[in-house]
């Protein structure tokens, strides 16, 4: 094996590594922001976990961010909420960063 093929499987199984480690990070963002959707939303326990559950549906079924803040501004907006587009965006960064953080320090 030359130094090139090396080289490229070295990038291909980082390029993995990075879309496995990005992938856990969105599941556990969404999960996070489910319940915190929930504790605004004033779902039971179990409809939290279940409200969770279904954000992390959404994002396999269809991935972006763009889908999971309509889907709780519209929850929200439902229920007379008035949680800002900002106060959404914010709360999907800083957990994404803190899923990101808990996933890195387990390894």
């Amino acid at each position: 094996m030359s130094t090139f093929d090396k080289r490229e499987d070295a990038f291909e199984a980082k390029f993995a590594h990075d879309e496995s480690l990005k992938f856990k990070a969105h599941a556990r963002r969404n999960r996070a922001l489910g319940l915190w959707a929930a504790g605004k939303l004033g779902l039971s326990s179990e409809e939290a976990t279940t409200y969770a559950q279904s954000l992390i549906e959404a994002d396999l079924e269809q991935a972006g961010d763009e889908e999971i803040y309509a889907k709780l501004k519209a929850d929200f907006d439902a229920k007379g909420l008035d949680i800002s587009e900002h106060r959404i965006r914010r709360t999907m960064e800083d957990l994404l960063s803190e899923a990101l953080a808990s996933i890195k320090a387990e390894r």
